[in-house]
């Protein structure tokens, strides 16, 4: 089961690392990807990773600013968030693909965490 952990309320311009952690079962062998809903809008992919941490992908609103990661040895995947907009407010998920290599189609993705939330105040 994927827990998403590392969220809370920071300024406009402030950093949060949030972790995503797999307890019963390894995903060494699986793409991971985050994504992220804010209020009233739909999901909407942030961020993924191959199995072996070689190919990312970033959504062109966090290019730049964010940085995806994986510890194989820790079964856990990070997102590094970096100059955080009033905008980045959202309960951000994890989830791991079907597939090593990572996609932005959340259709791809078969196993999803509770999501952290990220209060971005401006």
């Amino acid at each position: 089961q994927l827990q998403a952990c590392g969220g809370g309320l920071v300024q406009a311009g402030g950093s949060l690392r949030l972790s995503c952690t797999e307890s019963k079962r390894a995903f060494s062998n699986n793409a991971v990807g985050w994504f992220r809903q804010a209020p009233g809008k739909e999901r909407e992919f942030v961020a993924a990773i191959s199995w072996n941490g070689g190919i990312t992908n970033y959504a062109d609103s966090v290019k730049g600013r964010f940085t995806i990661s994986r510890d194989n040895a820790k079964n856990t995947v990070y997102l590094q968030m970096n100059s955080l907009k009033s905008e980045d407010t959202a309960v951000y998920y994890c989830a791991a693909n079907r597939f090593a290599v990572p996609k932005s189609d959340s259709r791809s993705y078969i196993y999803w965490g509770q999501g952290t939330l990220v209060t971005v105040s401006s």
